[in-house]
């Protein structure tokens, strides 16, 4: 079983990932963990240093390399990996368990107003800019996440409720 989770940046990846590969007893990835290792340095400075463009070649071979050799897992994305390339249609190819996680705007601003410093798309906006931002951002890649096989709303939710409404998909 292979369960891809994706949505903007600070919509629970991460934290429901981990907490539904444990209930699940499944592997957890994280993609941009995994881009780290392969490449040796933090997202943050593969920005820096060498730029978007060779995170997302490099965040596709990744994305393609776990999900062809990984089985039994929870992956979780970056913000923008469904749009770029045929990311999305290497993950609709691989499994039947794809999930957009989705928040409203003012909930994303909430969640990256105080970790700006971690998300290297965001460190230079403004507080008072990051709503017209994200939600030109959501506007964008709408697209991309509505290919997910499952939408949840998660907005209100705890994590554990999150996660009950993915188990509720899986077959």
């Amino acid at each position: 079983m292979k369960i891809v989770l994706l949505g903007y940046m600070g919509s629970g990846k991460t934290s429901i990932g981990k907490r539904l590969a444990r209930d699940l007893k499944l592997e957890f990835i994280d993609l941009d963990q995994a881009i780290e290792e392969a490449v040796g340095t933090s997202v943050p400075e593969i920005f820096s240093g060498k730029g978007e463009l060779f995170f997302r070649k490099k965040e596709m071979e990744v994305l393609e390399e776990v999900l062809k050799t990984r089985k039994n897992i929870v992956l979780a994305l970056g913000g923008g990996t469904p749009c770029y390339g045929n990311n999305m249609q290497l993950i609709k190819q691989s499994t039947p368990y794809s999930f957009y996680l989705k928040l409203s705007i003012g909930n994303l601003v909430q969640r990256l107003a105080s970790k700006k410093a971690q998300r290297p798309l965001v460190t230079d906006i403004a507080d008072n800019e990051l709503p017209e931002f994200i939600g030109k951002h959501l506007f964008e890649r709408g697209p991309f996440y509505a290919m997910a096989n499952f939408t949840i709303d998660c907005n209100g939710k705890t994590v554990a409720e999150i996660c009950g409404a993915i188990q509720e998909n899986l077959l």
